[in-house]
């Protein structure tokens, strides 16, 4: 049985995302004038993992229907250009195959990327976290980041979106429910333990608050 889990987090601020100045007090200036010129941008943030439960294996990638998966993910992003450090790509699945974990997937709805891609690649000591103004300049210019993310025994997928893209998502992957595949729609704030981000292996009839499944009556 696959049990496939769509992470989300909503109303993140962008400003987050912005590099601070050393000096704390010039910091606080700038940040205040900032809250008084214009709104607190926001974004979301999309993790896509699976559990393939019979064989206790865990990667989005190990799911029998990960196939399916990907082809909802390349309709709902048909709208973007894919780009890596190779170049532009062709198709989301392969580019995810052939991309390992690390360097950064850029879509964008423009000819060609404006934040540069190998700012927003990680390396083997790195994190999303250390790469807070390249990321934040790709999502206020409406790009989307996506990373692999090393998993158990494949990877899982992480997405960055100025726009919540959730409802575009949740449908499609919706319609992918029966028997032998369960959707939980998951919010990320409440999953702050590995013990919770794993909720199948122990509470898969019961799961912890914060955790949903979805069903074929599911409404939003």
């Amino acid at each position: 049985m696959d049990i496939f889990k769509l992470i989300y987090e909503h109303d993140l601020r962008l400003e987050s995302l912005r590099a601070r100045h050393t000096d704390r007090g010039r910091q606080d200036v700038t940040v205040s004038l900032e809250s008084l010129l214009k709104p607190d941008p926001t974004y979301s943030r999309f993790y896509l993992s699976g559990t393939r439960l019979d064989e206790r294996q865990f990667g989005l990638n190990v799911l029998e229907h990960y196939s399916s998966v990907m082809d909802c993910l390349e309709t709902v992003l048909k709208p973007y250009r894919i780009f890596t450090l190779n170049g532009e790509q062709e198709t989301l699945s392969e580019t995810v195959e052939t991309t390992p974990v690390g360097p950064a997937i850029l879509l964008t709805k423009s000819a060609a990327p404006v934040a540069p891609i190998e700012e927003l690649s990680l390396d083997q000591g790195s994190n999303t976290g250390h790469r807070k103004e390249p990321l934040r300049h790709a999502l206020e210019k409406g790009e989307l980041v996506l990373y692999k993310e090393q998993a158990h025994h494949g990877f899982d997928l992480h997405l960055f979106s100025r726009e919540n893209i959730y409802r575009s998502l949740f449908f499609p992957f919706k319609e992918l429910i029966q028997k032998q595949f369960r959707f939980f729609s998951i919010n990320g704030k409440r999953i702050q333990s590995e013990r919770k981000f794993y909720f199948e292996t122990w509470a898969l009839e019961r799961p912890p608050h914060g955790v949903e499944e979805v069903f074929e009556q599911t409404v939003l």
